[in-house]
């Protein structure tokens, strides 16, 4: 069996965020973080333990993510959605949140693990890639215009 400080030793050894939320009432309340969710969001534990990790979403909570987030933490559910995200200095990056229920021998939820990974390079780049192929396909049209004035 893994001792605990091997355990703490591998998940603060994680590239990715991992948090720890126990159920009270709506809310999920984070009692645990490692430091790359520390380094990835720019709070510090303290900044944010003993509250739901709604913080990280600012006043941006219409994404259409939330709702399947929501959908699967009501039902028990493991999820994984991108999101748009704002660290504690403000700026915006894309979140990749995988959700996942820990329940007990008894099957009784106890907690949900998240972890965050930094998808913000991705995202820009398909953002990019769309953009692109709108402005070829405006200019395929523009030919195809001039072509019909020409002859």
């Amino acid at each position: 069996m893994i001792s605990a400080k091997l355990l703490q030793l591998v998940i603060d050894a994680s590239n990715d965020g991992i948090v720890v939320a126990e159920q009270e009432g709506d809310d999920n309340i984070l009692i645990y973080a490692n430091k790359a969710f520390e380094k990835l969001t720019g709070f510090s534990c303290d900044d944010i333990l003993y509250q739901d990790c709604r913080f990280l979403q600012g006043d941006d909570r219409q994404q259409t993510g939330l709702k399947v987030i929501r959908e699967a933490i009501a039902n028990s559910q493991p999820c994984r959605q991108v999101l748009r995200n704002y660290r504690k200095d403000g700026t915006e990056f894309w979140n990749e949140l995988s959700i996942t229920p820990v329940f007990n021998d008894a099957e009784k939820l106890m907690y949900f693990i998240g972890i965050q990974k930094d998808v913000t390079e991705q995202v820009e780049a398909q953002q990019k890639v769309v953009q692109l192929q709108s402005e070829l396909e405006q200019a395929r049209s523009e030919i195809i215009e001039l072509k019909e004035q020409i002859g």
